[in-house]
């Protein structure tokens, strides 16, 4: 049996519509009920809530959480997943990187440009796809979105086109 551990940390893919205030943030975790979901025959999930913050609003505190969580976890020598909201996704993922210099397993990171459940949105699809990512690839931290794997060294968010690209990547 393949153990993954999927810490959750907040950003769009968590976010949920309130009918009392008519905003969308982040209030309760989604991604249990979402597992849930989608079929896993050798695959133990753990999940492992560590906070729902939007990443705009996340602080060196808050990364060092991450790093402190990420840190106990590779003691079980299984794949990690982290949820993350997208626009400083990258930004943690290098500061994981340069904690963690010589990983045994993937860390892959993953989020969202809308929310799961809402129509369109790219959640499940990232998550299904992260989760297949983490058990394939080799040791080192990763962003996978949209059916892509970039290195954590070499990846942008593109604004104008609403995903991730290659740092070097020359976009429209």
């Amino acid at each position: 049996m393949t153990v993954i551990y999927v810490v959750t940390t907040g950003g769009t893919i968590e976010k949920a519509y309130s009918e009392h205030t008519g905003e969308v943030r982040n209030l309760d975790g989604k991604i249990d009920r979402y597992l849930r979901l989608l079929r896993f025959p050798d695959t133990d999930v753990r999940v492992v809530p560590l906070m729902n913050i939007d990443s705009l609003n996340m602080t060196d505190a808050d990364r060092s959480a991450i790093l402190r969580t990420v840190t106990g976890l590779l003691l079980e020598k299984a794949a990690i997943l982290i949820t993350h909201g997208t626009d400083t996704m990258v930004e943690t993922g290098l500061y994981l990187q340069r904690a963690l210099p010589s990983l045994e397993v993937p860390i892959v990171m993953t989020g969202a440009m809308a929310p799961l459940g809402f129509e369109g949105s790219d959640a499940l699809q990232n998550l299904t796809e992260s989760l297949l990512a983490a058990r394939l690839l080799s040791p080192g931290i990763y962003i996978v979105s949209h059916n892509q794997v970039f290195p954590i060294s070499n990846v942008r968010k593109d604004r104008s086109l609403g995903r991730f690209v290659g740092a070097d990547e020359k976009t429209g």
